[in-house]
């Protein structure tokens, strides 16, 4: 009997066991997303152009004005109605008091009485007057806050219970994700690179994911038809060339489609992006309410060594600025990115690119170095900075340049590149100013015409 027993309550653990274990996931693409979930009631969510699967079947869908009263939107919806009954309520108020103002006036006047009641009323209607505008900016606060998060007000359920795992698939733009990457340069000889995923759920379901994953592909590609098509060659016959008479109507009109164009380029849809090689982020123990609000989640962490200097572009820009470059250990997806030094910010909207063989981030303008004619060093420390500059380059033999002196003070140490580049390596002390010259000659015969 006692083994009996045993057996029984080990099978209800055992049951109990796999309906806790049910696994959810979330995959989001491009141009869509897809959660699937085991649901505990009929209840979705405040969603919108949604599809419903259930071993692969369409489950039919329902929207109402009702939802659980312990759901998260569902009590901000509730919030949303009862601000819009106490609005109602207090207009319905200053009607009925404009009412009963307008009403005939009694044939005796008595002054007291008449301008203790006018009182009443009076402050009566600045008090509703006064409830009125903080009821309707609360009312628009609130359903801003709601739109944010949710596409409609409108509860969406299922029309029939799905025994086993619920695939929902959200069109694009209710769930969406970015990567942006963080540096420390605490020690300017290593930098620690950090990658984040940003996460966006304004689907209006609040959602769970065991499983996340992320790509920066389509979930569906079209491929169009392609056949073979014969490569002609044939002799060129001239056409004789036609001539119209533009009317009026037509000369006044000639600008037309460029305005079109413009206007139709305006209207274009938010593009997809497609790249040729997919990258991919998982994310485990997800937890994703749909507030409209990014979601933020490391993904990698990596050290590797640095390199940093301060330049300055004098032909461009005179506008000094600093620069640190170094060999990643994984492929950078974004160019954006927040650069800081231990626990301070030097700049959270920086910007960086592949460049040489090697990654460089524009960290800071550095606003001691002063270029006009001259570079100078207004700061009370040395500076050590790259200067580059440039001398015209020909595309032809038959014109000549040479670069003939960088002319300094004190001898500086410089570098000609191709196509015309230099390469300025200075050292600043406090205050220091130095004078540059770069003088280059241009040789051609005086017969030909030069442009540059």
């Amino acid at each position: 009997m006692q083994a009996f027993t045993f057996a029984k309550s080990l099978t209800l653990g055992l049951l109990l066991s796999t309906g806790l274990n049910q696994a959810s996931s979330l995959a989001i693409y491009q141009d869509s997303a897809t959660y699937t979930f085991q649901p505990e009631t009929s209840f979705l969510g405040f969603a919108k152009g949604l599809e419903a699967k259930c071993k692969g079947s369409v489950v039919p869908l329902k929207a109402s004005s009702a939802c659980p009263s312990d759901d998260r939107l569902c009590q901000e919806l509730t919030e949303i109605k009862g601000t819009v009954q106490k609005l109602k309520a207090t207009q319905a108020n200053i009607k009925v008091l404009n009412t009963l103002v307008s009403l005939p006036q009694p044939t005796s006047f008595d002054a007291v009485s008449w301008i203790k009641s006018a009182k009443i009323i009076g402050t009566e209607q600045a008090r509703l007057s006064i409830e009125t505008t903080i009821l309707t900016e609360e009312l628009a606060l609130l359903s801003k806050d709601f739109e944010r998060q949710a596409p409609t007000p409108n509860a969406l359920s299922s029309r029939r219970s799905c025994p086993e795992e619920l695939e929902l698939t959200l069109p694009y733009g209710q769930l969406s994700f970015s990567t942006f990457y963080e540096a420390d340069i605490a020690d300017k000889k290593s930098v620690t690179v950090t990658q984040y995923l940003s996460i966006t759920n304004k689907s209006g379901i609040d959602m769970q994911a065991d499983d996340a994953m992320f790509f920066y592909r389509p979930a569906h590609r079209y491929i169009r038809p392609i056949h073979f098509s014969p490569w002609i060659v044939s002799k060129t016959i001239p056409r004789p060339k036609r001539s119209y008479a533009k009317s009026k109507r037509a000369i006044a009109m000639q600008d037309e489609p460029m305005m079109e164009m413009a206007m139709a380029a305006g209207t274009d849809p938010a593009p997809v992006a497609n790249y040729l090689n997919a990258r991919e982020y998982q994310v485990k123990d997800l937890s994703l309410p749909s507030t409209g609000m990014p979601v933020d989640v490391q993904v990698t962490q990596w050290k590797v060594p640095l390199q940093c200097d301060i330049r300055v572009f004098p032909y461009r820009n005179t506008t000094a600025f600093h620069t640190c470059s170094f060999t990643p250990k994984l492929q950078i997806d974004n160019n954006q990115w927040k650069v800081r030094s231990a626990q301070t910010t030097i700049n959270d909207k920086a910007v960086g690119e592949y460049r040489e063989g090697k990654y460089r981030l524009y960290t800071q303008a550095e606003l001691d170095i002063k270029v006009e004619r001259k570079v100078t060093n207004k700061s009370d420390t040395p500076k050590t900075l790259t200067v580059t500059e440039r001398i015209p380059t020909s595309t032809t033999e038959e014109i000549k340049v040479k670069l003939l002196e960088v002319r300094s003070d004190k001898k500086v140490n410089y570098k000609l590149l191709k196509d015309g580049k230099i390469e300025i390596k200075l050292t600043l002390a406090a205050h220091e100013n130095k004078n540059i010259e770069v003088l280059f000659e241009i040789a051609y015969d005086k017969d030909l015409k030069v442009s540059y």
